[in-house]
């Protein structure tokens, strides 16, 4: 496994050595001591899966302190662009974003620790992500920041993405006030 830092502190890429034969592919998707040897303390407690279709977008998410949660992403199938924006008030790079395309061929994942808010466009119809979470959902502690704020300008790959309600009403970050 590489592990490679990002421009924004804590937030980190994971690359897989695959191993292929004429059989299909073999990788180790992943192993606690791979964060306890960078000093994160995260301990994933939830799965969770979402399909979604091409330019289908989901996010800026994350939960508030208590329920605050660490995630470690990877695509299934098909592919994503893939985005996190740190949302913690006393971060140099607050309101910075980072984005990576996640795949299921490059099989690269993306640690996304608390306080950032989290979204994702689908490049491919039926795409599957995967993410563990280090705590538990709960729907009282949802918060997010839109996914078109003028102030992050976040390069979509679409400009008609199909956004839910819930995402449609997310305050821009001049009105988000951070609990982290």
């Amino acid at each position: 496994m590489t592990i490679t830092e990002t421009p924004i502190d804590g937030l980190l890429i994971f690359s897989p050595i695959v191993i292929k034969d004429n059989r299909g592919y073999f990788f180790e998707n992943f192993r606690s001591s791979w964060l306890e040897e960078r000093g994160i303390k995260a301990r994933f407690v939830q799965d969770n899966e979402s399909k979604s279709d091409k330019n289908v977008l989901r996010g800026l998410h994350l939960q508030a302190p208590p329920y605050a949660q660490a995630k470690l992403l990877r695509v299934v199938r098909g592919s994503i662009y893939d985005v996190a924006v740190d949302l913690r008030k006393n971060s140099l790079t607050f309101g910075q974003y980072y984005g990576i395309e996640l795949n299921e061929e490059n099989k690269t994942m993306l640690y996304i620790p608390e306080g950032f808010g989290h979204g994702f466009c689908c490049l491919e119809d039926q795409s599957i992500v995967q993410y563990k979470c280090s705590n538990y959902y709960n729907k009282a502690s949802e918060i997010g920041v839109a996914w078109n704020d003028p102030e992050i300008q976040i390069e979509w790959p679409t400009k008609s993405p199909l956004i839910s309600e819930k995402d449609e009403v997310l305050p821009n970050l001049s009105d988000f006030i951070s609990p982290f």
